[in-house]
């Protein structure tokens, strides 16, 4: 592991991917005047900034004033593409089967006695009565995870985009390690939160493969990527960019997939690192 000083970032990097929390955003949520500046900077200099992130669309109001150009994130976990020029217009889905969340949770029950469950859907989050209503949406439904899945409730019919699972006691790795042994052929399970709340998408599905889809799209190879994150939900995608950079607060595993280190993100990690890149441009 190298230094945000010591990392080679490509010549010429296409598109920077970062995630938010705990990497872009400060830790009250904000985005500094300096990262602020940085995002355009790179922007005006032709390279696409996306964000990338476990939120849902519809919480990405703290950088949608910052998304330039194309206006695109991507959110979920890879689960959602969203057009935040056009107030989180999701223009690609790749949702959880309703039978495979239905099959994790019955497991997860059986393996991890004490699970609760919330379940995203495009439509908005729904959850059991034991789950802790983290945030709280007026418009949620709260039933049995069995009953949200199979029954006519508000945003039947919508796709799911990730089953919650949370735990009161366990250690958040333990949970996670529990929970992939016991289903994790069966769907993708990471984390991001410093309590054991696991996230769980559609076989698959993570931030680095829809952010490889998009990249193809657009003809960008992960050589041409500049990756950031901080956490195991960012794990994949600091591995697939051909440069990437945990953050000084990132968790271990998260260290050990970079190829870079940098600074806190409440000392403007990412920022530092952009602002490198344009500086070898120049």
């Amino acid at each position: 592991m190298t230094s945000a000083t010591d990392t080679p970032s490509p010549a010429v990097p296409r598109l920077i991917a970062t995630d938010l929390d705990g990497t872009l955003l400060r830790d009250d949520k904000t985005v500094s005047e300096r990262t602020v500046a940085a995002l355009a900077a790179a922007e005006e200099a032709g390279i696409e900034v996306f964000f990338v992130t476990g939120r849902p669309a519809r919480w990405m109001g703290v950088v949608s004033d910052h998304v330039h150009g194309h206006g695109l994130a991507i959110c979920a976990n890879g689960a959602a593409v969203a057009d935040l020029h056009a107030d989180g217009r999701l223009i690609k889905v790749r949702p959880l089967a309703r039978e495979i969340a239905l099959g994790v949770v019955s497991t997860l029950r059986a393996a991890v006695p004490g699970t609760s469950f919330a379940v995203e859907m495009t439509s908005g989050i729904h959850y059991e009565p034991a789950y802790p209503p983290l945030h709280v949406d007026p418009g949620a439904t709260v039933a049995p995870a069995e009953k949200l899945l199979r029954e006519e409730v508000p945003g039947t019919g919508a796709p799911v985009l990730k089953l919650l699972a949370h735990h009161a006691e366990l250690a958040p790795d333990d949970f996670l390690a529990l929970a992939q042994t016991a289903a994790g052929d069966r769907a993708d399970f990471t984390r991001s939160s410093p309590t054991a709340l696991l996230e769980v998408s559609g076989p698959g599905v993570s931030k680095a493969s829809t952010l490889a889809l998009c990249c193809a799209e657009r003809g960008i190879s992960p050589a041409e990527v500049v990756a950031f994150g901080d956490m195991p939900n960012d794990v994949a995608m600091l591995r697939w960019a051909g440069t990437s950079y945990a953050m000084g607060n990132a968790h271990p595993a998260a260290l050990a997939a970079a190829t870079g280190r940098t600074a806190t993100n409440g000392d403007d990690g990412v920022a530092r690192v952009i602002e490198r890149i344009l500086a070898a441009r120049r």
